[in-house]
């Protein structure tokens, strides 16, 4: 028995440093992400890194974690899923992030799950509402945002049950995207037992939006939820506001629409903004009574003093203070397990004025809806 003994005793060992969580001991914490920087939703990517390095840069001048550091570290995916799988291997395995952090797109995020539940890294604040990352079933997926699920259901409710409207069409992205909205509003209706008096769809990355278009138009739909990108829906307005068949209809742009590069866009296009409804995960940007929407408005223009303010810059923002305030929380070694239930846990006062509480693996649980009168987004009670 004792002959055996510094055998076991080393397998023990190897076992030990085998399943050991990896401890992080640099100065610098690296934090990654996959988005689009280049390509038809660009402004997406921008406002991700914009809102998060207005809170990184401060938490680093001020010294918030000590003598340790946080980087962004960002590659361009285009919104493609090949690109999202090479740059999450890259930084997995090359550059070795503490976290993941920021991704988005949900055809994007869908690609790369099987790499993240094996790497087991936290994975935090995806921009998506994809019901696939909130079924509890894996611990190291933690959102920020809302679900699509609760937009389209505070949609229909607000247009249904409120406004007595009862002819809902839908325009989305044939992709994982647009059926996840899909999926949700067919839910939502049969609940209240409409029917879906329409529906198109169009290519991710393209503005092939005219066979949709043709497919709605004739069913003169009340109300269309729009499941799509910033300038394929831009353009479907453009050309809806031009038809008699869509004079009085509601158009309603979930937040992955990017309300604030759509109200842009139909500018450009010289297309006014009546009839139009944006539901939001978020509080207005511009709602300087919301002590943490104040620090933002406040670091914002101090680090990036020529970036207009908008709705994903602002969600951008909380999602890394609720980030660093989880790293800030880690007790003696930093690893990713750590990391993962410090987020999970965060107190629901962190955000300043906003409510935070980890449920559905996510840990904003409200929903807003806006309309855009005389240059500026009022919410509608």
């Amino acid at each position: 028995m004792l002959k055996r003994t510094p055998i076991i005793l080393f397998i023990f060992i190897i076992f030990y440093f085998y399943f050991k969580s990896e401890v992080y001991t640099q100065n610098t914490i690296v934090v990654g992400s996959s988005l689009p920087k280049t390509g038809i939703i660009k402004s997406w990517g921008e406002s991700v890194i914009f809102g998060a390095n207005s809170y990184f840069k401060y938490v680093n001048d001020v010294k918030l974690l000590g003598n340790k550091k946080i980087e962004f570290l960002t590659y361009d995916d285009k919104y493609e899923p090949e690109l999202t799988i090479d740059n999450t291997n890259k930084l997995l395995f090359s550059d070795k992030v503490f976290a993941l952090f920021g991704f988005v797109g949900t055809p994007t995020v869908k690609s790369i799950l099987p790499i993240v539940r094996d790497a087991e890294v936290p994975f935090f604040a995806p921009f998506t509402g994809a019901s696939f990352l909130r079924d509890n079933q894996n611990k190291n997926f933690i959102n920020f945002r809302s679900s699509y699920d609760e937009e389209i259901e505070s949609l229909i409710y607000y247009l249904h049950n409120k406004k007595s409207l009862n002819k809902f069409a839908v325009f989305y992205q044939n992709d994982d995207y647009g059926e996840e909205g899909y999926v949700s509003l067919l839910k939502s209706l049969k609940s209240r037992k409409l029917p879906l008096v329409a529906e198109g769809s169009y290519k991710r990355n393209t503005l092939s939006i005219t066979h949709a278009f043709n497919e709605i138009k004739d069913a003169k739909p009340e109300v269309i939820i729009m499941i799509g990108a910033y300038k394929p829906n831009s353009l479907f307005i453009k050309k809806a506001k031009e038809n008699k068949n869509f004079k009085n209809t509601i158009f309603c742009n979930i937040s992955f629409g990017d309300a604030n590069a759509m109200v842009k866009e139909l500018k450009f296009y010289n297309v006014n903004t009546s009839n139009l409804i944006f539901s939001q995960v978020v509080p207005s940007y511009t709602q300087d009574s919301i002590p943490v929407i104040k620090e933002y408005q406040t670091l914002m223009k101090k680090y990036y003093p020529d970036v207009e303010l908008g709705f994903i810059s602002l969600e951008s923002f909380l999602s890394a203070k609720v980030l660093v305030n989880a790293i800030s929380r880690i007790e003696d070694d930093r690893t990713r397990e750590k990391l993962i239930f410090t987020l999970r846990t965060s107190p629901s006062d962190v955000l300043d004025g906003i409510n935070i509480r980890f449920n559905h693996s996510q840990l904003l649980n409200k929903t807003y809806l806006f309309k855009y009168v005389d240059n500026q987004f009022i919410e509608i009670k």
